[in-house]
């Protein structure tokens, strides 16, 4: 049975990803289902993470989102029964890629599927749930009447986000870094407040959103990273992010800012300033849920509402056609480097 693992260079920072012949084991766990799967979306891997948990090793299984059909269970599963149809995040210490023909995962890391929702469309919405979700309800507590930020609104999680604020009777600003994109979220039911494309320079963010909220501030703001500095150095997408002291100024009193920065530096200056608001400063890692036994029920929760708000329209995800086992190789190395925006999922 072959999968996709990622072989790290002695830097661990080069990386190089193969197809390898790998074996399940033989005995069922008693909490484990095996799950012949059906479709795996392909996601970056967080080579530095991998590192600080020390789960790192020769061959880091790659594809964690999958759905597929249980073939068996262990002795002491309650949740599945053979032949029901699953959709779930392989945990980060996972042993085998989600790109093998079967997988074995504990119980509690797949919720059932609805019928109507096809293979490609829930493993590569998913993850982009489980962390839109997190970001409003965990990290934010969006409610209706909130003026939600969302950054780069065109991701695949960005308009995961905006959806769920939406849903939630949230206004949304969004920011974009292309025209294209920006017409593409002026095509978006619901309608978004405001597009702002930052891409040409001529936005003064800070100024659009106290002008759209009546000099009040944004509620919620939801970052896909943002410059610490002002420096030639950085490359042309990071220039179009935000500084992180127009993040600090367009906040409302009380606001939530949500980072995706996990380098995020503040200066004294900074942190007063978010004091006098009375602001709150929260880094967005969905890589938590399994940190804790006690967040298991939270997890699975959430991740049973992502598919059911896929199954009834309230979640439209844009993915890219999924495209074959023998492309898997490239189409990681292109979602590792950021060459595309929209997520890949190998149909098996």
């Amino acid at each position: 049975m072959k999968g996709l693992y990622c072989k790290l260079s002695e830097s661990a920072e080069q990386v190089r990803f193969v197809i390898q012949e790998t074996e399940i084991p033989n005995v069922l766990g008693s909490h484990c289902v095996k799950v012949q799967v059906k479709a795996c979306a392909l996601s970056p891997l967080d080579i530095k993470l991998l590192k600080d948990l020390k789960l790192q090793r020769e061959l880091v299984p790659v594809g964690r989102e999958i759905a597929g059909v249980v073939l068996e269970v262990g002795p002491k599963v309650t949740f599945f029964q053979p032949d029901d149809e699953v959709v779930g995040i392989l945990p980060l210490d996972a042993e085998a890629s989600g790109l093998c023909d079967v997988v074995l995962v504990h119980e509690h890391h797949v919720v059932r599927k609805p019928e109507k929702v096809s293979w490609t469309e829930v493993a590569g919405t998913i993850r982009d749930g489980v962390r839109s979700y997190t970001a409003l309800h965990t990290l934010s507590h969006v409610t209706a009447g909130n003026t939600v930020l969302v950054l780069d609104g065109a991701s695949p999680f960005g308009i995961i986000t905006i959806q769920l604020a939406h849903y939630h009777g949230a206004k949304v600003l969004s920011t974009t870094l292309s025209v294209e994109d920006k017409q593409f979220l002026e095509q978006l039911r619901p309608t978004i407040a405001r597009v702002i494309n930052m891409s040409d320079g001529k936005a003064d963010l800070v100024e659009v959103c106290l002008e759209e909220t009546g000099g009040l501030g944004v509620d919620i703001v939801i970052d896909a990273g943002v410059r610490l500095y002002n420096t030639d150095e950085e490359t042309a997408i990071k220039k179009l992010l935000p500084h992180k002291h127009d993040i600090i100024m367009l906040l409302a009193v009380g606001g939530h800012w949500v980072t995706a920065e996990e380098g995020l530096q503040l200066d004294p200056p900074d942190s007063r300033s978010l004091f006098l608001k009375g602001a709150t400063l929260s880094f967005l890692n969905e890589e938590v849920w399994n940190a804790s036994s006690a967040c298991q029920g939270k997890y699975l929760h959430i991740m049973k509402d992502v598919v059911e708000k896929l199954s009834n329209g309230t979640f439209r995800p844009q993915l890219e056609d999924p495209v074959p086992l023998y492309e898997a190789t490239v189409s990681m190395e292109m979602v590792q480097k950021k060459q595309v925006r929209k997520r890949h999922v190998i149909h098996l």
